[in-house]
């Protein structure tokens, strides 16, 4: 199976709602900023929101970025179909291995619609590529992270570049992730990297991107 081409992964952000907050700013000033310096895809994760909430979170980000960036749904695949259904923008979905099926969800999103799995083993990494069902893998974790209390144990920069390694799939790299990781990711041969609280936690949501995107732009270039 030919696969279909993944997003623009480089510079990957993944929303904390309860982060942004706490530095005074919602999730669409957050992303919004961010998008302008340099973000290149988002995605939405609302673990603790109401459906309603989400969907309109997911409505308002797409309407402000959608055009530049894609915008992914963290999990819901409920609230990604609600979306397409009013007419938004919303590019995909991302799912992890205790989530439904990737396969199941392809058929739910359709050929048209991105698809992320998350990976942290070998095995979960050939499962993956063999079922043909996703897009991209966001493998990790690079370290402990306290934004995913669910997450495997860290495997450090050279455990996941040799993850991403086995297979073709793009893969962004997840996971506790600070600008001063992305050269060494970037040269490893990574197709990107999620963060959240670089950005969601940053005092300068749009300062803090331009570091990342240098960050990793250089080790693009070693």
């Amino acid at each position: 199976m030919t696969p279909r081409p993944a997003p623009d992964l480089r510079l990957y952000l993944v929303t904390d709602a309860a982060q942004c907050a706490a530095r005074g700013r919602t999730v669409l000033e957050t992303v919004t900023e961010a998008v302008d310096a340099g973000v290149t895809c988002v995605q939405l994760r609302a673990k603790d929101t109401d459906g309603a909430a989400f969907l309109q979170e997911v409505l308002d980000v797409c309407a402000a970025v959608g055009e530049r960036v894609p915008v992914l749904v963290n999990d819901r695949v409920d609230v990604f179909l609600a979306a397409r259904a009013l007419g938004s923008r919303v590019a995909g979905v991302h799912v992890g291995q205790r989530d439904l099926p990737a396969v199941v969800v392809r058929r739910l999103i359709g050929d048209g619609a991105y698809l992320g799995l998350s990976a942290s083993t070998p095995e979960e990494v050939a499962a993956a590529e063999a079922e043909g069902a996703c897009d991209h893998l966001g493998i990790g974790t690079i370290r402990a992270t306290a934004t995913k209390t669910d997450a495997p144990t860290g495997l450090g920069t050279d455990g996941v570049a040799a993850l991403a390694a086995r297979t073709c799939l793009p893969a962004v790299a997840i996971g506790g992730i600070t600008a001063r990781d992305l050269p060494e990711l970037a040269a490893g041969g990574l197709a990107g990297t999620a963060v959240v609280s670089a950005i969601c936690l940053a005092e300068n949501p749009a300062a803090a991107t331009r570091t990342l995107r240098a960050a990793w732009d250089e080790g693009a270039r070693a």
